[in-house]
């Protein structure tokens, strides 16, 4: 069975800082292009970030553009999200995925995934 796992969620303030982790299990994605997305309460699934397979490119989505960072480390078959200045508006379950979009980057590219993570939950207090 091939699933991946992420890791760090938790309980951080206004303004503070996190990081996530996504490690596979049952196969590697290397040659995957990964990204994250998030769901809010009440709310659809939204695309966060994305890192093709080499590394060479990424992709944010506006909101959280300059303050989320990912990135990959295929030797270890992980990828990463580290997130600054959280706000109480980037509370939400965030999941990893693995796939090639049909199209830019986007909340739609959350059709084309092919591999999922069950989600950590990030909870930022004002």
């Amino acid at each position: 069975q091939v699933y991946l796992v992420e890791s760090g969620g938790g309980l951080v303030q206004d303004g503070g800082s996190l990081r996530l982790s996504c490690a596979p299990s049952g196969r590697t994605f290397v040659n995957f292009d990964m990204a994250w997305f998030r769901q809010a309460p009440g709310k659809e699934h939204e695309f966060v970030a994305a890192i093709h397979w080499s590394g060479s490119s990424t992709y944010y989505a506006d909101s959280v553009k300059g303050r989320f960072t990912i990135s990959r480390d295929n030797v270890k078959n992980t990828i990463y999200l580290q997130m600054d200045k959280l706000s109480p508006e980037d509370t939400a379950v965030y999941y990893c995925a693995a796939g090639a979009p049909r199209s830019p980057w986007s909340s739609a590219a959350y059709y084309d995934m092919e591999y999922w993570g069950k989600g950590t939950l990030v909870t930022v207090s004002s």
